[in-house]
């Protein structure tokens, strides 16, 4: 890489550091009142989960359909789409609280995933022009940056309720109205600033390569973008791992967190104290993301998957043991599953990047979150149906089989580096 090239990565890694600091405020404000919503436009507290099960489908979706589109015209257009689309559902699910429909917000909740996909997007992208050495920590940049709007979204809840009172609409669509404009925003930010993008210089840098005789021809596999990524897998059974590893983990993740505002509501709480636990969830997610790189890089992704899986195991056995309401357990366990997250994801998301051959690389980084969606959108509706059944202890208990897999997907790709390693 050359000086310019190494200016070019800094400015993407600087760029996709202010778009997810501005992006994340829309994504995340609505995690503590969507179930809510979705509870009472439904009048089902079975059905209360599938608001957010709708926006992780959304997600997973989205993501997969963005994949050919980031690869013909690059990132800028991609990352734009995504996060337009995500400003129109946001104004749908304020519609849908007014004229009183849950299909609204279902409809709407989908297209906010595309916000969710956005952001995904946006931590490949900082991967796209750097070294092996720094891969990581350029990733994990992306997704620290993610901290700033994510612990301010949720705490914006009460006074984007109180907005939405002033001005005569449902107390629950005012946080959906503000993410909106956050999503608004980071378009904006990408449309402007994303230059010059940075997998379309990938790829011109890649192309120059072979042309010097530097690097071998790509040859394309598969006609289409499934088939690609399909074939990358086959290829590189790494990728394979690695992305279960994903799935599993952010299953995990999402089925415990979009129940937790409705255990903590039986116990009395109110939305601000519910929000102060979500953003305490996504400080763990977020926060310490850099270090975590810095530990992928220096240690390896697989030893730094297999901890988040640990990680995960002790917060479900407190969540498991918090009751009703505002609880200690509930609070240490809802941050310690958000930096299981991050120690997953950050190591297993890096995998994936530095695996997937160039022709096929966002053919499986949208594979990769369409299955990692498709999973957690699962595990979000299982989720309502197991708390409606059961209890909230009994589906953090559950999800520990869940964990199980993560913990296994770490061996397994950490058993698979070390072959490569030795047949290279």
């Amino acid at each position: 890489m050359t000086s310019g090239d190494s200016q070019a990565q800094r400015r993407t890694v600087r760029v996709l550091v202010l778009t997810q600091a501005v992006g994340a405020v829309g994504i995340t404000i609505g995690i503590a009142t969507a179930s809510l919503l979705a509870r009472d436009l439904s009048g089902s507290e079975t059905l209360s989960g599938l608001a957010q099960t709708a926006q992780v489908l959304g997600a997973a979706v989205i993501s997969f359909l963005l994949a050919p589109l980031m690869a013909r015209r690059g990132r800028r257009a991609g990352l734009v789409t995504g996060y337009l689309v995500g400003a129109g559902g946001g104004l749908l699910a304020v519609v849908s609280g007014v004229v009183g429909s849950m299909p609204l917000l279902l409809a709407g909740a989908v297209m906010l995933g595309a916000g969710t996909a956005a952001n995904s997007a946006a931590r490949y992208a900082a991967t796209d022009l750097a070294t092996d050495a720094t891969r990581a920590r350029s990733l994990s940049l992306v997704v620290w940056a993610t901290t700033i709007g994510a612990v301010a979204g949720p705490n914006l809840t009460g006074p984007a309720g109180r907005f939405a009172d002033a001005v005569d609409i449902p107390e629950l669509t005012g946080p959906f109205a503000l993410g909106a404009l956050g999503m608004l925003l980071a378009a904006l930010v990408v449309a402007v600033l994303l230059r010059p993008d940075p997998l379309l210089l990938a790829q011109e840098l890649a192309a120059a390569d072979e042309r010097a005789g530097l690097r071998p021809a790509i040859a394309t596999t598969g006609t289409s973008s499934w088939s690609r990524a399909l074939g990358a897998v086959r290829e590189r059974p790494v990728l394979g791992y690695a992305i279960s590893g994903l799935a599993l983990t952010h299953a995990t993740m999402i089925g415990v967190m979009v129940m937790t505002p409705l255990h903590m509501e039986h116990g009395g709480s109110g939305l601000e104290v519910i929000g102060v636990v979500i953003s305490v969830h996504v400080l763990g997610m977020f926060a310490f993301s850099p270090v975590v790189g810095m530990l992928a890089d220096r240690f390896g992704r697989p030893p730094v998957l297999g901890a988040g899986g640990a990680t995960l195991l002790v917060a479900l056995l407190l969540c498991a043991s918090a009751p009703a309401g505002m609880s200690w357990q509930v609070t240490a366990g809802l941050f310690l599953l958000g930096l299981g997250w991050s120690l997953s994801m950050v190591s297993a998301s890096t995998m994936v990047a530095e695996h997937a051959p160039l022709d096929a690389r966002t053919d499986v980084q949208g594979a990769s979150d369409l299955v990692m969606g498709l999973t957690a959108a699962v595990a979000g509706a299982l989720a309502g149906i197991i708390v409606g059944a059961a209890d909230y202890p009994a589906l953090a208990l559950a999800s520990l089989l869940l964990v199980a897999g993560v913990l296994g997907a770490a061996l397994r790709a950490g058993q698979q580096v070390a072959t490569t390693r030795r047949t290279a």
